[in-house]
């Protein structure tokens, strides 16, 4: 068994299952854990909160919308989710995977420019909120040795991604797999589960203010 049939079967196994059993467990953690139940009468409407603040939020509120730090932050945010989302599902040799190795499907993919474009988006925007957490001094002391590993570690699956692109090198591939299988095992570990947290962490802050009557 060669390193690429290794990676692409049992490693590859291995990782996906490791990365779906513990974000499930997560998720079912956060869902089943409960909550003390209010006694109170609702000044408002719990729902409308949950719903104003998940869908609400995307763009800054206005009190922010004159601090250029809040718009960099924000529109640095967008070039890299939107820019590894392009990429992460319509790049053409990632398309072709998920066909042969797991749900049998496919799609349309991106133009060569198009994903050129999506990763350059994507590295600005991870690049720019990674340095920021060095220069700013508040950001600094909040941040983590998980958030510094997390963007490390996606910035190196991108960049042999990259490197990887045309796929007639196999070492550049082996080391692509390599890190995306190391990046989806350390992901339910990481601050990466925001990816499916976020909604639950939103809904619940904003029903909990609809609750009473109040907006955020």
């Amino acid at each position: 068994m060669t390193i690429i049939e290794l990676l692409e079967g049992p490693l590859w196994t291995a990782s996906l299952t490791i990365f779906a059993v513990l974000a499930i467990w997560r998720l079912g953690a956060i869902l089943l854990s409960g909550r003390r139940r209010v006694e109170a009468r609702p000044a408002g409407s719990p729902s409308a909160g949950a719903i104003r603040l998940i869908f609400g939020h995307f763009i800054p509120q206005k009190p922010f919308r004159r601090n250029g730090k809040v718009w960099f932050v924000t529109l640095a945010g967008y070039a890299f989710h939107l820019g590894l989302f392009a990429v992460l599902f319509f790049a053409a040799p990632h398309i072709t995977f998920i066909h042969d190795n797991l749900i049998g499907l496919e799609w349309a993919a991106l133009p060569r420019w198009g994903f050129i474009i999506a990763a350059e988006f994507a590295f600005i925007g991870l690049l720019a909120l990674w340095i920021r957490r060095f220069v700013d001094p508040v950001v600094r002391l909040i941040s983590r040795t998980d958030d510094h590993i997390v963007a490390g570690l996606t910035f190196l699956v991108m960049l042999s991604g990259c490197m990887a692109l045309a796929q007639t090198v196999e070492v550049l591939r082996a080391i692509h797999l390599g890190l995306v299988e190391i990046w989806l095992i350390y992901f339910p570990f990481s601050s990466m589960m925001h990816t499916f947290t976020w909604p639950l962490s939103r809904g619940f802050t904003g029903a909990r203010a609809g609750r009473r009557g109040t907006r955020m």
